[in-house]
């Protein structure tokens, strides 16, 4: 039980709902943020994980490829993109470079590949059809989680095709999942100063929602820590609940904290790791029909991923290999980001919860609690 002693009555309030099972409104949130201390959320949100996941802490075997730092977008808080007009800055990997880096994945015991990078004009649908479709007949076992809703847009409405069709189109490519990027914050006051030109609110909404219409699932991400408000933090996640509430196609949700290193917004000040910390455990009490809770660790650290364990989080996404550079880039904690099977689990342990290795769409692999370490398996590089 939650200890509510000494508690003022509304937030008292918010622990008998927690406690019963009841969703929290959105000025139960607010209140959260405004006068919730960090132990007081972090003890609803810990409430929460461990009823729906108990002790577990979920990870997988991943590598990243990032086809383009090319993009037609000017996002501020970017540190990764390099405008189309000045591409010679950037990197444009074709489908056979591609491949090389799957290949190298041979014979280790790697279960996605996720694929997110620039929108670079000439990358277009069919492009990145024959990509998957590459993927599929050199390794038909791998899932390929894929493209942002700002990609897919991108390449749909350049290809004149509804979203519906583009999706049905890679799908029987190879699509299997789709990861939760460009999302940022939903709300136009933030959104028109952030990422002005990119797909909008209800334009990602809609991807997503089709997408699980189609019976293909994703992830949701929110970036925070920015120039954003709690009651922008609310309304995003408000959509997201509410989409949830009619499709159940979200797996996670991944609040991503803001870096500015190298970017257009390099004046804000990062949040601080209470905030982070706050973030996610009010997250977790917010989004009561989200199985899962990500801390994505290259861009916080491991010292301060293992931290948001006790705060709601379950799942430390993967062994990513070195192939991503879009939190590098802007500063983030790790800049070589990959990690072991070995180092992941140590990680998950010293937290006393019990490591999980799963697929993308959380199947069990295998439970590390009790069993060693496969020597032969332990190692990804």
């Amino acid at each position: 039980m939650i200890n509510v002693s000494g508690l003022a009555p509304e937030l008292k309030n918010i622990a008998d709902k927690v406690q019963t099972g009841q969703r929290i409104s959105d000025d139960d949130c607010l209140l959260l943020f405004e006068k919730g201390s960090l132990g007081f959320v972090g003890s609803l949100a810990n409430y929460i994980k461990e009823k729906l996941q108990g002790d577990k802490v979920y990870f997988n075997r991943n590598f990243h490829i990032e086809p383009t730092n090319v993009c037609v977008f000017s996002c501020n808080f970017c540190s990764y993109s390099r405008l189309y007009a000045h591409r010679d800055e950037g990197w444009e990997l074709s489908i056979d470079q591609m491949m090389h880096l799957v290949k190298h994945y041979d014979g280790k015991p790697i279960t996605e590949v996720h694929i997110v990078g620039g929108v670079h004009p000439k990358m277009d649908l069919q492009f990145f059809a024959d990509l998957l479709k590459a993927i599929k007949e050199h390794r038909p076992d791998l899932h390929i989680k894929a493209f942002t809703a700002v990609e897919y847009d991108y390449m749909f409405r350049k290809a004149k095709v509804s979203v519906e069709e583009g999706l049905k189109f890679l799908i029987a490519a190879g699509l299997g999942s789709i990861p939760g990027g460009g999302a940022e914050i939903f709300h136009p006051e933030i959104r028109e100063k952030i990422c002005a030109d990119k797909v909008n609110a209800d334009g990602w909404l809609l991807i997503h929602e089709t997408a699980h219409q189609l019976g293909i699932h994703s992830n949701a991400t929110m970036l925070f820590g920015h120039i954003e408000k709690y009651e922008h933090r609310i309304d995003h996640m408000r959509r997201l609940r509410e989409l949830q509430d009619r499709t159940k196609g979200f797996n996670t949700f991944i609040p991503l904290k803001f870096r500015n290193g190298n970017n257009d917004m390099s004046n804000v000040p990062e949040s601080t790791h209470i905030e982070d910390m706050r973030m996610y455990a009010i997250a977790r009490i917010y989004l009561d029909n989200f199985p899962h809770l990500k801390a994505y660790w290259p861009m916080l650290g491991r010292e301060n991923a293992q931290l948001s364990l006790a705060f709601g989080v379950d799942d430390m996404d993967g062994t990513i290999d070195d192939s991503t550079k879009i939190y590098s880039m802007a500063g983030a904690e790790e800049q070589s980001p990959t990690m072991t099977t070995e180092e992941l689990v140590t990680l998950i342990k010293q937290a006393r919860r019990t490591p999980i290795e799963r697929d993308t769409l959380y199947n069990e692999i295998k439970n590390y609690q009790s069993n060693e370490i496969d020597a032969n398996q332990a190692v990804l590089q």
